[in-house]
């Protein structure tokens, strides 16, 4: 029926790799290019970026920094509830729960964020991120998106 809106669901998503990479761009226009990273892959309930550090992400000891970290696993938490939902610039952080699994090291960094629970006003998704081998995370966070 015209005009009555589509449910969201966990099941489909409305917006694929580019036009996140695109909503991104235009959403954060004063961040340098890949700077919050890349959405690689968008599928029902799950997405996978890339990000390059660059020297300014360093902490002491040559580590990638905690909040470098964390602002990575929000953006594949933000892009991933933008798939299911659309283009909803307002979407924001109501809860980030990070765990420093291992020391990570310079190099790119993945992110494997999955929906855990979609609803009207609130979705729950974990992040994992790691460097060289997805099954040795450096780090695991609960993202919390409040929904307008």
């Amino acid at each position: 029926m015209a005009g009555e809106a589509v449910p969201i669901s966990s099941s489909a998503i409305r917006l694929d790799a580019d036009a996140l990479n695109a909503f991104m761009t235009d959403a954060f226009p004063h961040s340098a290019p890949g700077s919050r990273g890349t959405v690689v892959s968008a599928a029902p309930g799950h997405i996978q970026a890339r990000m390059e550090p660059t020297e300014l992400a360093l902490r002491p000891g040559g580590l990638i920094s905690g909040p470098t970290q964390m602002g990575f696993a929000d953006m594949a938490a933000y892009a991933l509830v933008l798939a299911h939902i659309g283009p909803v610039a307002m979407a924001v952080t109501s809860a980030l729960n990070y765990q420093f699994l291992r020391p990570c090291r310079p190099g790119p960094l993945f992110a494997d964020a999955t929906m855990l629970r979609l609803g009207k006003r609130l979705a729950v998704m974990d992040v994992r991120i790691w460097t060289d081998d997805p099954d040795k995370p450096v780090g695991q966070a609960n993202v919390t998106y409040a929904i307008p």
